[in-house]
């Protein structure tokens, strides 16, 4: 009889380990893809940003610097290769657009160019997609990480080396005001 309830328990914990594990691993998983869709976002903002680029260049030959600036932002997030590194290159990108998007207060007839507009149009939703998708890549990222701290299936991830996953925040460039200056 005692070796039935030892047997018992052995299989209940066996049956808990398996299912915590699963569990850890769905979750890092809901983590990976939820930076892939903030990635699929922000190659929609990269695919935009060269014909918004363009169309200000016959406006604003004179602001040449601030439209430098938006392309070597995209270019650096097209060589980072960590999401931490994306993250912070991610950072700058947003800078320099919104910069881009204030020099058109000093152009009435960029604001009016219906090509300009469309195209900010739809970088602005794409904007707010990411800012979605960083959200919920967060919300996701503190359950994952939840799972793995709290007791008992942090005794789980520990045997199976599960690590934390990085949070999307914003760096301290991101929030300061944009300031443009003619």
């Amino acid at each position: 009889m005692v070796w039935i309830i030892v047997i018992a328990v052995i299989v209940l914990i066996i049956l808990w380990i398996i299912s915590t594990y699963n569990s850890l691993v769905v979750l890092r998983n809901r983590v990976k893809d939820q930076w892939a869709q903030i990635d699929v976002q922000l190659k929609r903002r990269f695919d935009l940003i060269p014909n918004l680029v363009e169309t200000v260049k016959g406006y604003t030959k004179h602001e040449s610097e601030t439209l430098e600036n938006v392309i070597k932002a995209r270019n650096t997030y097209l060589t980072a290769t960590t999401p931490e590194g994306q993250m912070e290159a991610d950072g700058e990108l947003t800078k320099a657009v919104s910069k881009l998007f204030a020099l058109t207060e000093s152009y009435p007839d960029l604001k009016a160019n219906t090509n300009f507009m469309s195209l900010q149009g739809q970088l602005e939703e794409t904007e707010n997609k990411i800012s979605s998708a960083r959200q919920f890549y967060n919300d996701t990222v503190l359950k994952y990480n939840n799972k793995i701290e709290v007791i008992p299936s942090n005794i789980v991830a520990s045997l199976f080396h599960f690590e934390k996953e990085p949070f999307f925040k914003a760096n301290e460039q991101e929030r300061e005001n944009v300031q443009v200056k003619f």
